[in-house]
């Protein structure tokens, strides 16, 4: 058979597309494992993250000597701190060998064999003779063929998917130690007497009420800051409605006649008290609304106490007033700031209350024997 004919009936597609078909079936198992893995660790059979509890003890001083032993404990997603499957098939490598080796050796092997005798006299002597004839010949036929197939599979594990990554950092954020029971200790760690432990008890309640009045306040100067800010845009927005108007009665003068001059310094006068008081309001809106909420009595509208002024179609400089376009919503965010601003006053003074009732306690000042 001739060499080219060695290769005949081979069938590459299957040589080569067997062992793709194959790693593309192997991926989508892969990808299962990784997925079923996510499932049966990190989820419960409700689908609650799974979570590992880390519980700890943390120490505190206090200002009057006294120390906290707190027990903390902390919830970690189970996700979070282990080592997730993830093998994906990076590389496929196909090799197909085929080596035909053919040797061909002729050989013929024949016997033959032939014998003569005779005899001759010779004078007084006889002579006899014998004698044979031989012949071989062989012939050899060989053949060799060889094949190999190599398929290099390689597959890498690509960490925590990136979908998964980012749940887990919104999780992350969320995690923090909480605080579930906590023991009062003197500075080195020993219990206290009875005396020192009413004390620390009384002043470790006030420092939680104290803390929880910082709470409120910041909560309520941050509302405060918001409806100041608010007051402050509608203001600009106003300002600017009035400047629309004045640029509108300017064009309609003649600024060639006496008139027309004398009425352009008339507006432009009016426009600068108009703009004064606005510009003065966004300046000192929160002392405004300060002193409004002390007044005590809030007036239905915008309060007098800003004194703003508007500009009415004629180019006139008047007291602000309902009907303006504004007008309804900067009273009504007037209302807020001022009732932000009393609970901030009421926060303030009972924060005040408290601190001073802390540092009486420090000092010993009413202090019991209970």
């Amino acid at each position: 058979m001739a060499i080219a004919e060695q290769f005949a009936g081979l069938q590459m597609d299957q040589l080569i597309g067997a062992p793709l078909r194959a790693a593309a079936d192997a991926s989508t198992q892969l990808a299962n494992s990784t997925a079923d893995f996510i499932n049966s660790v990190g989820f419960d059979e409700k689908g609650n993250v799974r979570n590992v509890i880390f519980g700890y003890q943390q120490r505190s001083v206090n200002e009057d000597g006294t120390s906290n032993l707190d027990e903390m404990k902390v919830h970690v997603p189970l996700l979070a701190i282990v080592p997730i499957p993830n093998l994906q098939v990076d590389e496929v490598n196909i090799l197909f060998d085929m080596e035909v080796k053919q040797s061909e050796k002729s050989e013929s092997a024949k016997d033959l064999s032939a014998s003569l005798s005779g005899s001759a006299k010779l004078g007084f002597i006889k002579v006899n003779v014998s004698g044979s004839v031989s012949a071989h010949q062989s012939n050899t036929r060989s053949t060799d063929n060889s094949a190999k197939y190599h398929v290099d599979v390689r597959a890498t594990n690509h960490g925590t998917p990136e979908g998964l990554a980012r749940v887990l950092d919104m999780m992350a954020a969320n995690v923090a130690p909480v605080l579930v029971g906590s023991t009062l200790k003197d500075g080195n760690g020993q219990d206290l007497s009875e005396q020192a432990r009413l004390k620390a008890e009384k002043m470790k309640a006030l420092r939680q009420e104290i803390s929880q009045l910082e709470n409120r306040l910041r909560a309520a100067s941050e509302n405060l800051d918001g409806s100041i800010q608010q007051m402050k845009r509608l203001a600009e927005t106003q300002l600017n409605a009035y400047q629309g108007s004045m640029i509108k009665l300017m064009d309609q003068l003649d600024q060639d006649s006496e008139e027309g001059n004398a009425k352009a310094a008339l507006y432009t006068q009016n426009m600068e008290k108009v703009s004064h008081s606005w510009n003065t309001f966004r300046n000192q809106a929160q002392d405004m609304v300060k002193m409004i909420s002390d007044i005590g009595t809030q007036e239905e509208g915008v309060s007098n106490v800003f004194a703003l002024k508007a500009l009415n179609s004629t180019g006139e400089a008047e007291d602000y007033a309902q009907g303006e376009s504004c007008y309804n919503a900067l009273a009504g965010i007037q209302k807020n700031a001022v009732a932000s601003q009393a609970n901030v006053d009421s926060i303030e003074k009972e924060l005040f209350d408290k601190k001073v009732e802390y540092n009486d306690v420090i000092a010993g000042k009413g202090q019991t024997n209970e």
